[in-house]
């Protein structure tokens, strides 16, 4: 894993992703940035059928994700996940 995380907007192939396309429209480095949304829950395009699905397959927490990098910053985020070996924050 590498220690630096690009995070999605780099992923230039993921066109498809809501998330993604409103991070790039509002010039968010990450959705912690949003001012709309006080809880990452609350927003639809982060907590849809699909994230839901995906995040019951993978142990994915994102709004735990989205949490903690407003808490410590983006570094420490992607430090920890990458002392982690894993790309978000786990359920507990």
């Amino acid at each position: 894993m590498k220690q630096k995380c690009k995070g999605c907007t780099e992923n230039v192939k993921a066109t498809w992703c809501a998330v993604r396309t409103c991070c790039l429209e509002n010039k968010y480095v990450t959705c912690a940035d949003c001012t709309t949304f006080s809880n990452a829950a609350d927003c639809k395009k982060l907590n849809n059928f699909i994230s839901k699905t995906i995040s019951l397959f993978t142990g994915s927490d994102r709004p735990a994700s989205i949490k903690l990098i407003k808490e410590k910053g983006c570094d420490y985020y992607c430090k920890e996940m990458a002392d982690k070996k894993t790309h978000c924050v786990k359920k507990s």
